[in-house]
């Protein structure tokens, strides 16, 4: 079992940035390949990005390549999502999820394990 709790959501103006973060507890957190979604009103959870074990690869949606970083320190069983250049769409709940795959994984029903979200708001 892998606890994940976010945390680092709130408003921020359009051009802002953001950084989330997800603690980790449970299970040896380095087995883990992880990755962050979000959920906005009235539409379905989406891939955001996923980085694997070491986090040696990661992997973006189109809609957040250049602008998202995602990373992890194994030694403090966190993950993190740097996001810069923030767009109104992409307001929405963030959610931390962990996959029993060293690679991470784009697929929302590879992930095993979810936090609860954080909310995230882009104003205009």
């Amino acid at each position: 079992q892998v606890q994940l709790v976010e945390s680092g959501g709130g408003l921020v103006q359009a051009g802002g940035s953001r950084r989330l973060s997800c603690a980790a507890s449970g299970r040896t957190f380095s087995s883990y390949g992880m990755g962050w979604f979000r959920q906005a009103p009235g539409k379905e959870r989406e891939f955001v990005a996923s980085i694997s074990l070491s986090g040696g690869n990661t992997y973006y949606a189109d809609s957040v390549k250049g602008r998202f970083t995602i990373s992890r320190d194994n030694a403090e069983n966190l993950v993190f999502l740097q996001m810069n250049s923030l767009k109104p769409p992409d307001t929405a709940v963030y959610y931390c999820a962990a996959v029993n795959n060293p690679y991470g994984s784009a697929w929302l029903y590879d992930y095993d394990y979810w936090g609860q979200g954080t909310q995230v708001t882009v104003s205009s």
